[in-house]
């Protein structure tokens, strides 16, 4: 499973040093955005070379344990499945072997005049490749 490591700073804490809930979002994408360049799909070559942006549609989090200011954090993203217009991704935050969020993200498929559009044959069949059956 693919993991991208982030450290908490103070900036992403609230007065009592906890992360807030919103920073888990910026979190998350830098994830997917990382797993995606590690296939060869960077966000601007996906818009330049393929007409294609993604974004999220929806997300279910579930927040299990704070992290805070300091902590070392290992965020992760699988691909669950993808359709002829968008992908699921299962998402975890770990701090340690402890797990602290889980998230269920739907990304869309859109052109650039941002309507929703199909996934380019030869990216749909990359992309169902990388699919983890047991994410």
């Amino acid at each position: 499973m693919f993991s991208h490591p982030v450290r908490i700073y103070w900036e992403d804490t609230d007065a009592g040093g906890v992360v807030y809930h919103a920073q888990y979002l910026a979190f998350l994408e830098r994830a997917r955005s990382e797993w995606m360049r590690a296939q060869g799909y960077g966000q601007d070559l996906l818009r330049r070379d393929h007409g294609l942006l993604f974004a999220v549609r929806a997300m279910q989090l579930d927040f299990l344990k704070p992290a805070r200011l300091d902590d070392a954090l290992e965020v992760t993203a699988a691909l669950q499945e993808c359709r002829r217009a968008s992908v699921i991704f299962s998402q975890e935050i770990r701090r340690g072997g402890e797990r602290l969020l889980t998230a269920t993200v739907r990304v869309a498929a859109l052109g650039t005049d941002f309507r929703p559009t199909a996934i380019p044959q030869p990216l749909y069949d990359e992309l169902n490749a990388l699919v983890e059956k047991d994410a």
